[in-house]
């Protein structure tokens, strides 16, 4: 679809690859809705596009729902959405000391990244099946975000990969289903993104991610990210798919 007018909604948008994302949009015409859980950052961001933010928890069906609500209000429903939002946890089924890991260890991150972006899809899609059709019938683009951990998650990542996982697997069901609104679903799945995820890591250990990566050897950049999902919006051909964004790494067992 052309960007230029439609309304766009990014969850994590108030920094990292939601930020770029949110960015890029606005510089090509969309009117821009951040949601995250980061009330000032959010705020900022918006502010600087011209475009209204919520605080959201996307895990949380009312906070979700409420605001959806409030962007809807501020600047229309949108015909774009992206889905950033997300955490990075690890945990091994079996603790060091011969214990069974605690369950809740072991699904933060399938209740952030897997079922708040089945949250954030419900209410974009609702939203989109209402609205008017656009050319070929479209009525709306809905980007997921997984990772190449969906595919070689590493020791301790079970959790997330799971989530994930389950992200990158869903996509053709979702773009199956929402296909008689005239609603495509399509996934990316980042690599080694430099974003403040990996702020933490001491140099050395981001120096060795690195050097697994074949080509370019560097961290992806979110403008990449953005790039991209700004493309899968603009494709009407793309559905269905999910794309590694990644320069050919493949990762190692640990």
């Amino acid at each position: 679809m052309e960007i230029n007018g439609q309304t766009a909604y990014i969850t994590g948008g108030a920094s990292g690859l939601g930020e770029a994302t949110a960015r890029i949009l606005a510089a090509a015409g969309a009117k821009v809705g951040v949601l995250d859980m980061n009330a000032e950052l959010a705020a900022k961001v918006a502010g600087e596009l011209d475009g209204a933010s919520a605080v959201c928890d996307v895990s949380d069906a009312a906070s979700h729902e409420a605001a959806m609500a409030s962007l809807r209000e501020a600047i229309g429903p949108a015909r774009i959405f992206i889905a950033c939002a997300g955490i990075a946890t690890g945990a091994k089924l079996v603790s060091r000391d011969g214990s069974a890991t605690p369950l809740e260890r072991l699904t933060g991150a399938i209740q952030v990244n897997l079922i708040g972006t089945l949250n954030s899809m419900r209410l974009a899609a609702a939203d989109m099946a209402a609205m008017d059709p656009l050319d070929d019938g479209e009525r709306g683009a809905i980007v997921t975000t997984a990772s190449i951990a969906a595919f070689e998650g590493q020791i301790g990542q079970g959790d997330y990969s799971a989530s994930k996982g389950a992200v990158a697997a869903s996509t053709i069901t979702f773009a199956r289903e929402l296909a008689r609104e005239g609603i495509r679903v399509n996934c990316i799945s980042p690599g080694l993104m430099d974003t403040p995820m990996m702020d933490g890591l001491p140099d050395e250990v981001r120096q060795s991610l690195v050097e697994t990566t074949v080509f370019p050897k560097r961290l992806g950049h979110a403008d990449e990210y953005g790039a991209l999902a700004m493309h899968i919006a603009e494709n009407r051909y793309l559905n269905g798919t999910v794309i590694r964004l990644d320069g050919a790494l493949r990762m190692a067992p640990r």
